[in-house]
């Protein structure tokens, strides 16, 4: 059975769990799904970002409420957060 370097396609030789056909290979195929996962991440990280900043301007002394209504308008993303708490009585706590 041939096998094939997963980077550039050539014929890989030597032993049988021998993926790239060299070092140079090796890296570049390792560095592009590094570069996938820092710019999901960058994404989050970015939106989390925003958040945390709503939050900041719409209170500021850190203990005040701010309704969803409020949070919504600034353009709030409520798909991520850091952590979310529910109350006894039902309300909802998000935290950035």
């Amino acid at each position: 059975m041939e096998r094939l370097c997963l980077d550039c396609g050539t014929l890989v030789k030597g032993r049988t769990d021998k993926k790239f056909c060299n070092d140079s290979c090796r890296n570049n195929y390792n560095n592009h799904l590094k570069i996938k996962d820092d710019l999901v991440l960058k994404r989050i990280n970015s939106i989390l970002k925003k958040n945390r900043n709503i939050l900041m301007q719409l209170n500021p002394s850190g203990k005040a409420k701010v309704t969803r209504k409020e949070l919504i308008a600034a353009g709030f993303n409520f798909d991520y957060h850091t952590y979310s708490y529910t109350a006894q009585n039902g309300n909802v706590y998000i935290f950035c």
